[in-house]
């Protein structure tokens, strides 16, 4: 009689999917290994050798702005022609803040309701830095936690006499706290 009641009771009840919580020193760090990888910068355009068109952002920090995610990282720009060895045109340096509410589509995490914000200072250039950067964000920001999930999960150990397959991934909810990023994911792990 017990038992049967359980039954009813689980399957009456939601079942509440696994919390994985990434705390922001952590976030830092993979953020830092996957993208921040040329001289620990990232590179939105040109690159290390381009000398007077180019642009990149350095030493990010991650926490949290209520319900946002918060990354702070300082700004070094030039969109600037080559004329004579000199680089005529506009460019700066600057510290800012983005802030956006991430959310999960078809396995990947990425950006919504972007904003970048100047921490000291504003101008023509800046706010031009400013909105490329919102909708590059909005548009091209896309973390694979369903591939990085996969690999972890399926991940074969040497000594284990079986495998494991993950299926039916899906993140149902995502939250900002002050200490980090928790996913609530719901998911199966077949083990073959």
């Amino acid at each position: 009689m017990i038992s049967c009641r359980l039954l009813l009771l689980a399957a009456v009840l939601p079942l509440r999917g696994a919390e994985l919580s990434i705390e922001y020193p952590a976030l830092e760090r993979i953020l830092s290994q996957q993208l921040f990888t040329q001289e620990g910068r990232k590179y939105i355009r040109g690159s290390q050798t381009t000398k007077c068109s180019y642009a990149y952002l350095e030493s990010p920090k991650i926490d949290a702005e209520k319900d946002r995610l918060r990354v702070r990282a300082r700004f070094s720009g030039r969109s600037a022609g080559d004329f004579f060895g000199s680089c005529v045109g506009l460019g700066d340096w600057f510290n800012l803040a983005i802030t956006a509410v991430p959310y999960y589509h078809n396995g990947m995490i990425g950006f919504r309701d972007v904003r970048v914000d100047s921490l000291e200072r504003d101008g023509f250039y800046i706010r031009r830095v400013r909105s490329a950067m919102t909708q590059s964000l909005s548009r091209d920001f896309q973390y694979h936690v369903f591939d990085d999930a996969k690999r972890i999960l399926e991940e074969k150990r040497s000594s284990a006499p079986y495998g494991q397959q993950l299926r039916d991934f899906q993140v149902s909810q995502i939250r900002i706290t002050p200490q980090a990023v928790v996913l609530t994911i719901d998911f199966k792990v077949i083990v073959k």
